[in-house]
């Protein structure tokens, strides 16, 4: 045996995901909920009826590839440049030469990555150029656009939304960059599908990642007499530097972990709530979905019984988002054993419920008049904020005013419990039903 080098075999080669991009929608992997047969944005590109746009994902989804089969497919000039490497100057520079292509009845399509990454005044300097129609903007961005970019810019882009990639849609990239002669379709490669599904597991949605990864393990393998190269278990281990191969084949696993911890906590054994979070730590998953899980957790499941279950998994969240693995672990130890802990009820998540079915099966009842806002003459004449009483006028700071429409006057969503520091809530609540009940 002998160690590879894939590199003095291909001196020149550009990185797996390079080789790889897909050229046409029909090799483009994930997304057909916009790409898919028959859906719009495929409509759009191929007739090249293309209007502005924002491309909003995570990482290596393929936002950047997608302008590119656009660029490929249409009539307009392509034009591509990055928010991190371009100012302002540039920024006109380009807006210059798309209006001299308008005269000369040219389209520009205009693609710009991490646009999020603009100050105001240089997405400003797009505006009246979307508006003319001198350049047909196609903006990709990992941040949420409705806080990233103005909204005089957004109003004028249709946003599509690029999801994680799923484990299958990455599984069969990396089966065909094996086969594929861009990729490591010239090399005799031998891996099993466990390792290429624990690749799509650990690249977490991220195609880019998933590739990245798998070239990592062909260089750093094996290479037997009859030039096979052999990657085995522990080099992909030492190249993900996680355990990911401890997930089962299906992605099963990842459900069954994450009940399992939810429910241990529930049950208030902190033991077994560990145990559980380790596993999945250790099994590659992405610790800020965990930190997520347990914020949703500490309002389900705890709620008003400790309020500061809350502020805690907040903030365990904000730890494991600066710190990343491997530090993080204890933060989230920290949260875990906490709510396990901490007294249990679901009051607010049955009121949530409850409130929504009634949403839901009710017609659309309308605000009574005395909790409406007058600030006008015609709405006061009209009744509005009539017989409002101020609750602050009143030595028990209470009044006997209705808030609810009549149909559901007497509805109860939160009934609290006697758990923890919700036993003063239940008995505060008593005392101000009982207050209104007498006056």
């Amino acid at each position: 045996m002998q160690q590879m080098n894939f590199w003095d075999e291909h001196p020149q080669a550009a990185p797996l995901a390079s080789r790889l991009r897909p050229e046409t929608l029909d090799e483009y992997v994930g997304q057909q909920h916009l790409v898919g047969k028959g859906k719009l944005l495929r409509q759009l590109i191929e007739r090249d009826q293309i209007s502005s746009m924002i491309f909003w994902g995570p990482p290596g989804v393929g936002k950047t590839t997608l302008a590119r089969i656009i660029a490929k497919s249409t009539q307009a000039a392509f034009v591509e440049f990055s928010a991190v490497t371009s100012g302002i100057k540039e920024v006109r520079e380009v807006m210059n030469r798309a209006e001299e292509n308008r005269r000369l009845g040219m389209r520009t399509l205009l693609f710009t990555d991490e646009i999020h990454r603009f100050n105001k005044a240089q997405q400003d300097a797009f505006l009246p150029y979307v508006e003319k129609g001198s350049i047909i903007l196609v903006g990709a961005t990992t941040e949420n656009p409705s806080f990233e970019i103005n909204a005089a810019l957004l109003s004028r882009c249709k946003v599509f939304i690029l999801k994680a990639l799923e484990e299958n849609d990455l599984a069969a990239l990396l089966r065909h960059a094996l086969e594929s002669p861009k990729g490591l379709g010239d090399l005799h490669i031998r891996m099993e599908e466990a390792q290429l599904r624990a690749i799509a597991r650990f690249a977490n949605g991220d195609a880019r990642t998933a590739l990245n990864t798998l070239e990592m393990a062909v260089c750093n393998a094996e290479m037997d007499e009859n030039a096979v190269v052999q990657v085995t278990d522990e080099v992909l281990s030492e190249c993900m530097n996680r355990r990911s191969l401890l997930y089962d084949k299906q992605g099963e696993e990842h459900y069954n972990l994450i009940s399992a911890l939810h429910k241990s906590m529930r049950n208030s054994d902190p033991d077994a709530a560990v145990y559980w979070l380790m596993r999945m730590l250790d099994g590659g998953e992405d610790p800020l979905y965990i930190a997520r899980r347990l914020v949703r957790f500490a309002s389900e499941d705890i709620g008003m019984a400790d309020p500061a279950a809350l502020n805690l998994a907040v903030n365990v969240y904000d730890a494991c988002h600066y710190l990343g693995m491997p530090e993080c672990d204890v933060h989230l130890t920290h949260a875990v054993v906490y709510l396990s802990m901490a007294p249990k009820s679901n009051a607010l998540y049955v009121a949530c419920c409850e409130a929504k079915r009634d949403i839901r099966e009710q017609p659309a009842e309308p605000v009574p008049l005395q909790i409406r806002n007058a600030p006008t003459r015609l709405m006061a004449e009209a009744g509005y904020g009539r017989d409002y009483q101020y609750a602050h006028d009143t030595a028990e700071k209470l009044t006997s005013m209705q808030c609810l429409p009549d149909r559901l006057r007497d509805r109860r969503y939160y009934r609290p419990t006697q758990q923890g520091r919700e036993a003063r809530v239940k008995e505060r609540l008593e005392e101000i039903l009982n207050w209104k009940k007498n006056h």
